[in-house]
C-alpha cells in the first residue's frame, strides 16, 4: 500500500494534540469562552461561541464512536479522541486559521488506537443520525479493493466527503518539528 499520513491542524494560539472535551466540564466551558472571545473571526472557534450547544452534541458523538469502537474490539485509552485528517485538507487548515500542521506517517501511529469516519464525525451523526466507523484494518481492506489502491480510494472518498476524519483514542508525544 502507498504510504499514507495523518494531519492535525491547530490554530496558532492553541496547543497541538489537545482535546477540550478531555477537560472537566467547567474548565472546558471557560476555555471555550476565552478562545471564542479572543478570536471572534476565526471559523474554528465559532463552535466555542455556542459551546452550550456544541458540548452536548460533541459528547453524544464521542460516546457513539466510543461504543462502536469497543464493539469492533477496540481498546481506547481515552473516552475522547484526538481528531486528525487522513491525508490533507486545505479546508480544515484554513478553518484553523492556517496555523500549525502536524504531519505523521500513518505507520507511526498505533493502528489499534485509530478509527476513521467518512467526513466530520459530529456533522455526519447530526445530519444522518448514524455514522460508519472504520478501524485501520477495515480501512485498509476497503482501499485494497479499489482498482487504484489507497490513493484512488482516498481521492474518490473526498469527492463525496470533504475529508476523512481519523480519531486517535489515546495520546501521542508531540513531534519535534511541526510542518
Amino acid at each position: 500500500m502507498e504510504p499514507l499520513w495523518l494531519e492535525y491542524y491547530c490554530h496558532p494560539d492553541c496547543e497541538p494534540l489537545k482535546n477540550i472535551m478531555r477537560l472537566p466540564r467547567q474548565e472546558a466551558f471557560a476555555l471555550a469562552k476565552a478562545l471564542a472571545d479572543a478570536h471572534p473571526e476565526t471559523t474554528a472557534f465559532y463552535r466555542f461561541a455556542d459551546f452550550a450547544n456544541y458540548y452536548p452534541r460533541r459528547l453524544v458523538t464521542d460516546r457513539a464512536m466510543l461504543g462502536r469502537f469497543l464493539a469492533l474490539g477496540g481498546r481506547p485509552k481515552s473516552e475522547h479522541p484526538l481528531s486528525f485528517v487522513l491525508g490533507s485538507s486545505d479546508y480544515l487548515h484554513q478553518w484553523f486559521g492556517s496555523g500549525k500542521v502536524l504531519r505523521l506517517p500513518l505507520s507511526a501511529v498505533p493502528g489499534d488506537l485509530l478509527t476513521f469516519t467518512l467526513g466530520d464525525s459530529m456533522s455526519t451523526l447530526t445530519r444522518d443520525g448514524e455514522l460508519t466507523l472504520l478501524t485501520l484494518p477495515m480501512l485498509e481492506a476497503a482501499m485494497a479493493q479499489h482498482p487504484e489502491g489507497a490513493k484512488g480510494w482516498l481521492r474518490d472518498a473526498q469527492k463525496t466527503h470533504t475529508y476523512i476524519e481519523a480519531q486517535l483514542w489515546g495520546d501521542l508525544a508531540l513531534p519535534e518539528e511541526p510542518l
